[in-house]
Parts: C-alpha cells; sequence; structure tokens
C-alpha cells in the first residue's frame, strides 16, 4: 500500500521564523518542525525566515519559496504560515522617526498578500512578540516600541479578519505573563530560547492550524503540560 504523502507547511517570515536567539533548539518554529516529524502523519514544515525582513521583503519571494518546495508529483504546498511584521514597526534614526513601513503601506500590502497567497494555498498569520524599549535602539538605528507593536498586530488582525484568514495573537498573551521580559535576548528585539519556547507552544495548540494539519484528535489525546 503506497504511503500518503504528507501535506505541507510552508512559514514565511523574519528571524523569529529563522529562529535567531535560541541555539539550543533553533526557535519556535523549528520546534514545531521537530514536534511535526515525530507524529505519525505529521505535515512537513519548511521554515523560510529571513533576518530583517518585513512584510515587503516577504511579499517579494513569496513565489519563488513556494513553487520550488512542492516536494513529490510537483504539488504545491498545501499551507502558508506568514509570520512578519515586527521589523516594519522599527522607527529609523530616532525615537519619533519614520517606521520602516508606515501603517497604512503595511495594512494596504498586508491585504494584498493575502489575496496573493490565498490563489495558492490555505493561508495563516501570526501575531507579533513585544520589545523591551529600554534598551532601544536596536543595532544603534532601530527604535522598536510596545504601542507600535500593538498597533500592527491589530492591523495584521484587521486584515485577517476581512480576508476571513485565521489569526494568532500573541503580543498581549505574551505580556500577560510577569516573566515575559526575561523571555527576550539582551536586545530587547529577539526572542531568546525561554521566549521561542513560549510562542511554540501556544502555535503548536492553535486549534486553527491544528484543524489545517488534521491533528485535532491527536491533540484531544494528549494531556496538556
Amino acid at each position: 500500500m503506497p504511503l500518503a504523502i504528507p501535506r505541507k507547511l510552508i512559514v514565511l517570515g523574519d528571524s523569529g521564523v529563522y529562529g535567531w536567539g535560541d541555539p539550543e533548539e533553533g526557535g519556535w518554529c523549528e520546534r514545531l518542525r521537530r514536534h511535526w516529524m515525530g507524529l505519525p502523519e505529521g505535515p512537513v514544515l519548511y521554515p523560510l525566515g529571513v533576518r530583517g525582513d518585513g512584510l515587503e521583503r516577504v511579499a517579494a519571494r513569496l513565489t519563488a519559496e513556494v513553487s520550488c518546495r512542492g516536494e513529490l508529483r510537483r504539488q504545491r504546498p498545501q499551507g502558508i504560515l506568514l509570520a512578519v511584521g515586527l521589523n516594519d514597526t522599527a522607527r529609523v534614526g530616532r525615537p519619533d522617526g519614520r517606521p520602516q513601513l508606515a501603517e497604512d503601506a503595511f495594512l494596504f500590502g498586508l491585504q494584498q498578500l493575502l489575496r496573493e497567497v490565498r490563489t495558492i494555498a490555505p493561508v495563516l498569520v501570526l501575531g507579533l512578540t513585544p520589545v523591551v524599549e529600554e534598551v532601544m535602539p536596536y543595532a544603534e538605528v532601530l527604535w522598536y516600541d510596545l504601542q507600535a507593536v500593538r498597533r500592527y498586530e491589530g492591523l495584521l488582525e484587521e486584515a485577517c479578519l476581512d480576508a476571513d484568514v485565521p489569526f494568532l495573537p500573541l503580543v498581549d498573551q505574551l505580556l500577560a505573563d510577569p516573566a515575559w521580559p526575561q523571555w527576550l535576548d539582551g536586545d530587547g528585539v529577539h526572542l531568546n530560547g525561554e521566549g521561542h519556547r513560549a510562542v511554540y507552544e501556544r502555535v503548536r495548540r492553535w486549534p486553527a492550524l491544528l484543524e489545517w494539519a488534521g491533528l485535532q484528535p491527536l491533540l484531544a489525546a494528549t494531556p496538556l503540560v
């Protein structure tokens, strides 16, 4: 009897998807890849994170990244997860400088990207992670702040609601834990190992992602820890 072809998920994003800050476990996306690889019918996951990428750069590499990962029988991937937006919030040069991508341009570009992605495969979108403002600027030039992170995550949610796309908010969930500052690297922007673990635990239990992956029965049979 031929083996079933596993479904494939492309994860497009920035250094969070790449796993920067988590040298031992490789980040939340790598943790999810390993978790799924250990399940009998777990999907194949391709983490495609590039440090520094914002919305425009992710959109620019969408077609090339997706088209070469059909893997078997020239199939296209069956799902795409977008995890992008934090870099777009940063202000350049000073705390009141221009953001790397203005809010109206971010929303418009995201709406366009969601329309394009949906012609390829079902899409899901991940929210943003908090930053520690007191250690800014990052790399001596970029200023991140929590208020901007919240606004841009709100734009992500707005676009997803309009397009009927599953969205997992993160920033307020993470901020609700008093330990959240300890989940960030010394630069105040990148998650460390504990931060990646916290995101991973939320992503792997995300009902919309589990439904896409066909793993709901496995979740029900596995006690939460």
